[in-house]
């Protein structure tokens, strides 16, 4: 019996921020795969090792979690406000499908670094030592980002003592700027209400803000739903009855911010919208073994990716977090402690992060110009990955 065998595709595997995933240029791709559709999806979720009714993705590139479940497609931007184009792909672990819905705030900070390093910026905006500006255009939300990148002797400088909470050695910073972060063309707050009742079956109803900045977020109190806002992981991924009430929170919560009609069709938009619970700052121990103070931090936050608790935050989500924050009234702003900010320092399961952002109101509603966090990036590996021919 004949055998197609397989090919090899030109690829970086680079880790941004506490996530990581298989970096390609639209370029580099087989033809077919050039353009949305089936084929760049059979291909991609092959390369990651998808579905896998096991949840390891032992077959493929990921790592079987959300954060490494993750593919991205670089290519020269055609806007000459824009130095590259940047689309992002989350991998399910355990079914057909990549979904295209959002960004990746954590691979966003590869994003510039993988662009200079691949000649995807022109070398004019480059300097031999300094700051390189990255500017960006998210492609799957159409927004602006800018990237900070440090260079060293002309080249991306990977290697520093910038250290970040859930990622376990020091880097060099790179700077993101998340510029408009309202996601989408509609309002900030979908519903119009910086607090909603959400009603939920058989779980009651919710007080819940649902924005939609850096990715479309639903927050509801941490002790409505039963909880103190410092659990880690062990106690929520492994509660199956856990698990699908947030899934419940997340599928109602996407049809009153109009992301879906049918509570059924959130199964096929996993990425988005994220669910997470706050609470105001607590002691706790990071899964690092870390001590987390209360007095260090302005409120705890857990989030959900792909249907588990992340093990730190998505970079997205930080971005609605700190938007939140920055909006007197929302449960975020409250469990921070309420009033204006522009910069929130929160409590994640990994550590602690801090995120600016600026909000201002504008004829009764709520926009945001930018928010900004520091990341950082490193390539883990380069080359070709393989798969068989006959994949996609």
């Amino acid at each position: 019996m004949a055998h197609v065998p397989q090919i090899r595709i030109p690829a970086t595997y680079m880790r941004g921020g506490t996530s990581k995933g298989v970096f390609f240029r639209l370029g580099d791709l087989p033809e077919a795969a050039r353009q949305p559709g089936p084929a760049r999806d059979a291909l991609l979720l092959r390369v990651i090792g998808s579905p896998d009714p096991y949840q390891k993705q032992i077959d493929g590139m990921g790592g079987a979690t959300s954060s490494t479940s993750k593919t991205v497609i670089l290519s020269r931007s055609e806007s000459p406000d824009h130095d590259v184009d940047y689309l992002f792909g989350q991998v399910s672990i355990d079914k057909p499908f990549v979904d295209w819905s959002g960004n990746c705030g954590n691979l966003s900070a590869a994003v510039g670094p993988f662009a200079i390093s691949n000649g995807l910026v022109d070398p004019s905006r480059v300097p031999e030592n300094g700051m390189a500006t990255v500017r960006i255009w998210q492609a799957n939300i159409g927004k602006t980002i800018v990237s900070r990148v440090p260079i060293t002797n002309g080249e991306v400088q990977e290697t520093g003592d910038f250290e970040l909470d859930g990622v376990t050695f020091p880097a060099a910073e790179v700077a993101v700027e998340f510029m408009d972060p309202a996601d989408g063309d509609g309002a900030m707050f979908p519903t119009g209400n910086l607090i909603d009742r959400l009603e939920v079956p058989d779980i009651g109803t919710l007080e819940a803000t649902m924005i939609n900045a850096g990715i479309p977020t639903v927050f509801v109190n941490a002790d409505a739903i039963g909880y103190t806002g410092t659990e880690l992981q062990e106690a929520i991924n492994g509660d199956t009855k856990a698990l699908a009430m947030f899934e419940s929170i997340r599928a109602h919560a996407a049809v009153r911010m109009g992301l879906i009609k049918e509570v059924a069709e959130a199964a096929e938009r996993q990425h988005t919208p994220k669910v997470a619970f706050v609470a105001p700052p607590a002691d706790y121990i990071a899964s690092s073994g870390k001590a987390i103070k209360a007095s260090d931090i302005d409120l705890v936050v857990r989030a959900l990716s792909m249907g588990k608790l992340h093990h730190a935050m998505m970079g997205t989500a930080a971005v609605a977090i700190a938007t939140a924050a920055a909006v007197p009234g929302t449960l975020v702003n409250l469990a921070a402690g309420g009033g204006e900010r522009n910069s929130v320092h929160f409590g994640h399961p990994s550590g602690t992060l801090q995120v600016g952002a600026e909000a201002d109101s504008v004829g009764g509603q709520w926009t945001a110009t930018k928010a900004v966090m520091s990341r950082s990036a490193r390539v883990l590996m380069e080359g070709w990955v393989r798969i068989p021919g006959d994949a996609f």
